[in-house]
């Protein structure tokens, strides 16, 4: 079994708000091995992106981190100093961001924005780091390199413009690559380039995967493992087939369910939405927090939230109705 790479430990990040306290991660825990591919998956609202953050320390207020580790390569980064932080940003562990519009600087030529991070990382030459960012826009799949990199992001389609905030963090070859929403807002033909790419740099470098999204068609694509937040819990964890075949929260079944263009049996089932919404993180329900949307909820859900309860085959997940004695239906269906 390969080494741990990153091992998040009971991590918690809180808004402080006028109207309370938001608890948007509350204890997450997850491991990532070297050269797998986790994929945190969950609606909107759920605390995946800021998981991610999290990690980085990249939370903006007013969020604040108030406890867990987060464990890279055996080394605390929540207790990194800022020097330290910065030299491990973009070099051995980089995020690829989920709105490249937002994330590339306007006024800065492509090449330009690439050259930082090379420059800050690695003593190169000028025309050493040149080289490498044509390289790396080929790549990723940019065509005519040595021109498009002299353009501003305004000059490039969406799909371009994710491609080169790819190019940007893999430029230093990190260990560790996370990816929040990477295809969001891109059309299906480009998401599947994008996350052909993805998987390609994984192979191709061993990179490790971090990957956040809502789609779990990404995560059949992509991940090796799972883990199901909501409202900044963990409900479930489990290897990427075990969940797809046998997935035990209704919140994850129910997710599975919503999928287009889900087959069973060899036939196509009917969309089921989730009902309801995800509730404000300044106003959860006493218990299980999907007790106000989950058809199997029983009197016990009402009253006590549920820990991580090892089910099938070790497999946890937070319900009730797979704890001995617990009520409902016992061990679950």
């Amino acid at each position: 079994m390969a080494p741990i790479l990153l091992d998040v430990q009971d991590l918690q990040t809180f808004f402080f708000a006028e109207q309370g306290v938001a608890r948007a991660v509350d204890r997450v825990s997850f491991r990532v091995r070297e050269g797998r591919t986790v994929g945190i998956v969950g609606e909107s609202g759920c605390g995946k992106s800021v998981t991610a953050h999290s990690i980085l320390r990249l939370v903006p207020e007013p969020g604040k981190i108030v406890g867990g580790r987060v464990l890279f390569d055996g080394t605390d980064l929540l207790s990194m100093n800022r020097k330290e932080l910065e030299d491990l940003r973009g070099n051995r562990i980089s995020m690829i961001f989920q709105e490249p519009m937002t994330s590339l600087n306007p006024v800065f030529r492509v090449q330009d924005q690439i050259l930082e991070g090379i420059r800050r990382h690695r003593k190169i030459s000028g025309k050493e780091a040149l080289d490498r960012i044509v390289d790396l826009l080929r790549e990723v799949g940019i065509p005519s390199p040595e021109t498009r990199m002299k353009d501003y992001p305004h000059q490039m389609s969406g799909g371009m413009r994710q491609r080169v905030m790819i190019a940007m963090a893999v430029a230093c070859r990190p260990q560790l690559l996370i990816a929040d929403e990477p295809t969001t807002a891109l059309d299906v033909t480009i998401q599947a380039q994008i996350l052909e790419l993805l998987r390609h740099l994984r192979e191709s470098r061993g990179t490790t995967l971090l990957l956040i999204t809502h789609d779990l068609g990404v995560i059949a694509s992509l991940a090796d493992d799972v883990v199901v937040l909501y409202t900044g819990r963990v409900v479930e964890e489990a290897p990427v087939r075990e969940l797809f075949h046998h997935p035990l929260h209704p919140y994850t079944r129910r997710l599975l369910k919503s999928i287009p263009g889900r087959v069973s049996s060899g036939a196509k089932t009917r969309l089921e939405a989730i009902p309801g919404v995800v509730p404000s993180l300044l106003e959860l329900p006493r218990g299980c927090k999907f007790n106000t949307r989950c058809p199997e909820v029983f009197h016990r859900c009402y009253g006590e939230e549920p820990p991580l309860i090892p089910a099938r085959n070790g497999h946890p997940v937070r319900c009730w109705l797979y704890e001995e004695n617990g009520g409902g239906t016992g061990h679950g269906p």
